[in-house]
């Protein structure tokens, strides 16, 4: 498998299967909403375009970066939403970083969204697909984030083999771990955070199923996407 790891910005030309990264926070935020037990996640566009999404849709969950805000009824931390009940319930999701890279490549062919919370699954989605060439958009700090780059890295290295042989992780899971955005988390400097936010968004393969966006009536939907266990690349 051909893999490309870049940031948002450096996105010239649509590819066809693309991995949007978001590790502090948005996609470890979605994977926990799933687990909660939302249907789907509009990826929006603005601020703007989730509260007008939430006010024609009142019974929609709006979820954003940084403090609470009216209009809003969530904050991007996983640790305060791992006890909300989200069942059947469709959620609204801007961020600064990750809603902003899936959007950027929203015509690709295939768009999975990811963290270490989804790893193997991811990687093993794209194993069942047989991609050629994937391209990995690191969404944080204009491509530089190293808790994003470290969890493409593993997912293409689990990606790329045949899933019987398992990738080390210790030496991605450190990378993240002492990246400038877990600094940021554990010394409070970013708001709207839970100080359990870090330790969760670095939990390996916490979640059994991969994230799928794609277009629906005009909006970014991101659903979970159950994937069957392989054996030698071949679904099991």
């Amino acid at each position: 498998m051909n893999a490309r790891f870049l940031g948002i910005s450096e996105l010239s030309e649509v590819p066809s299967v693309a991995v949007v990264v978001d590790v502090m926070r948005a996609y470890t935020v979605a994977a926990w909403v799933f687990a909660q037990g939302a249907e789907r996640i509009v990826l929006a566009g603005s601020l703007d375009e989730a509260l007008a999404l939430k006010a024609r849709h009142p019974d929609w969950v709006a979820l954003k970066d940084g403090p609470p805000a009216p209009g809003f009824d969530m904050v991007n931390s996983p640790g305060l939403l791992r006890s909300a009940d989200l069942r059947g319930r469709t959620v609204v999701q801007k961020t600064t970083a990750g809603t902003v890279g899936a959007l950027a490549v929203k015509e690709a062919s295939l768009v999975l969204c990811a963290g270490f919370v989804v790893a193997e699954a991811t990687a093993r989605l794209l194993r069942t697909r047989v991609c050629d060439g994937v391209t990995f958009v690191v969404t944080g700090e204009g491509g530089r984030a190293e808790e994003d780059l470290a969890c493409a890295q593993y997912i293409a290295r689990r990606a790329a083999g045949d899933g019987t042989e398992p990738a080390e992780p210790a030496e991605f899971l450190r990378r993240a771990a002492g990246s400038r955005a877990a600094a940021e988390l554990a010394e409070g400097v970013r708001e709207g955070a839970h100080p359990d936010d870090v330790a969760l968004c670095l939990e390996l393969d916490r979640f059994p199923f991969a994230m799928v966006a794609a277009p629906e009536d005009s909006l970014m939907v991101l659903r979970p996407s159950a994937v069957p266990p392989t054996t030698g690349g071949v679904p099991a």
